[in-house]
């Protein structure tokens, strides 16, 4: 429902753009919408940027199909891009059969804009999402500056993807067109860090980091003149761009330097306090060590089994939540092993590292992020959301756009405390190590987390 009030209630005139993850041929009320604007709107250009495995699966509601009429319709106005992870190459991209090929990487950014407002999350546009599938929406309206960024960032990604144009010929579709004559579509890896760095550099000059001297940062200034500080991350590890990795090196290491280095009893700890989440929880290594080896105070809350996406899925993918439930118990031992394990049965002690579930019956969990509380009684004043899972796949697989946002309004921060809050409201204690049927890990997974566990 978000996604079309951006697209359909704001009545764009100039530009609308689309970084999601995968349509669904079941949400053709988003397509009418854009039909219907394009039609009201002659001025109006659409730009569209979408993972090419994904979109071009198998069977005749495929996304590129779907969007097969709005190309042919308003062939100058809707500009549909295709990107396709180069990790997947040579014999092995004959070999491996669609959906599968999907593992070796996917464009996975999720933001929607139309002229100067943008929506950002982690959310697909898919039926479940505006059903029962639990994400997060952060909307900024009137801030050219932001959209303006979201949508550079698109244009610098078209020039290494694929645009999908109607077919010529009466025996396909549609057609994929490449813009490079010069490089192999497979071996985009030189071109693509060129691109993105080059973009960030002049992102970076037009909007100089107060604080952050790495990052380009849009400041943003309500009315009663608290700041609101936001600026992004790009993480594509396939092209050796780490700029998440980067940016929670110095979070995590400027809280831990917060905390009282010799704090007294548990009950009366003031320093910060971090939420974590992912609804796919392999939190990536460097991170666990990062968090483990700090003195940081943090409750994680993953989707339990059955508020997996996978969950009760036929196949290999059947025995995924099987994967993130050794993925936790691996994780919660080295906390343990650090004796870093927050005091079970203690809600109100904040110390050390707490592993909830979030489970809320007919509902499954996607949301991702993380908050930075001053101290366990106050409201966040940061937060880290967008498009990455935190987990090894994000960082190293796929290409991730998220944000980070830093303010000093109570309103906003009240927001954000509400939105957390909200979130664990559904959480329940981490029961992974229980041998139930329902956490068992069989003798299958445990090969398949070792052989494709970076793919999770």
């Amino acid at each position: 429902m978000l996604c079309y009030e951006v697209l359909g209630c704001l009545h764009p005139t100039r530009t609308t753009f689309i970084l999601p993850n995968v349509a669904s041929s079941e949400d053709i009320e988003l397509i009418d919408t854009i039909h219907a604007a394009l039609r009201n709107n002659p001025s109006l250009h659409v730009y569209m940027h979408l993972d090419l495995n994904r979109s071009t699966r198998p069977g005749p509601d495929s996304t590129a199909r779907i969007l097969l009429p709005l190309l042919k319709e308003h062939p100058d106005r809707v500009h549909v891009y295709l990107f396709r992870s180069p990790k997947l190459k040579g014999i092995m991209a004959r070999l491996v059969p669609p959906r599968f090929n999907e593992g070796w990487g996917t464009w996975h950014p999720k933001v929607y804009g139309a002229d100067d407002s943008v929506m950002i999350s982690g959310a697909n546009l898919n039926t479940s999402y505006f059903s029962n599938r639990q994400d997060r929406y952060l909307q900024f309206t009137e801030q050219p500056g932001l959209a303006q960024y979201c949508f550079a960032f698109l244009q610098a990604a078209s020039t290494f993807s694929y645009s999908l144009l109607p077919s010529s010929t009466s025996s396909e579709d549609y057609a994929l067109s490449w813009p490079d004559t010069s490089t192999h579509p497979h071996r985009i890896e030189a071109k693509a860090q060129q691109a993105l760095t080059t973009f960030q550099k002049v992102q970076r000059l037009a909007h100089p980091a107060p604080f952050a001297s790495s990052m380009g940062v849009e400041r943003m200034q309500e009315k009663n003149g608290h700041d609101v500080f936001i600026f992004p991350v790009i993480q594509a590890g396939q092209f050796d761009i780490r700029e998440e990795e980067r940016c929670l090196d110095m979070l995590f290491c400027e809280l831990d330097a917060q905390r009282w280095p010799h704090a007294p009893a548990p009950s009366t700890y003031d320093g910060p306090l971090v939420d974590l989440t992912s609804g796919y929880f392999a939190l990536y290594e460097p991170y666990q060590r990062a968090m483990i080896g700090s003195n940081l105070t943090c409750r994680i809350l993953a989707a339990s089994p059955k508020a997996n996406g996978f969950y009760g899925s036929k196949g290999v993918s059947g025995r995924i939540p099987e994967a993130y439930t050794l993925f936790e118990r691996r994780f919660m031992g080295a906390v343990r092993a650090a004796g870093r394990e927050w005091p079970r049965g203690s809600s109100d002690v904040y110390n050390g590292i707490q592993l909830n579930e979030w489970q809320r019956h007919g509902w499954t969990y996607h949301a991702k992020g993380i908050w930075v509380r001053p101290t366990p009684s106050a409201a966040p004043m940061l937060t880290l959301f967008g498009s990455t899972n935190l987990n090894s796949r994000s960082a190293n697989l796929d290409t991730e756009l998220s944000f980070v946002l830093a303010t000093t309004s109570p309103s906003l921060r009240q927001r954000l405390a509400e939105e957390v809050d909200g979130l664990r409201a559904h959480a329940h204690p981490w029961r992974g190590e229980s041998d139930s049927e329902d956490r068992r890990v069989r003798l299958g997974t445990r090969a398949l987390v070792g052989i494709v566990g970076g793919m999770l």
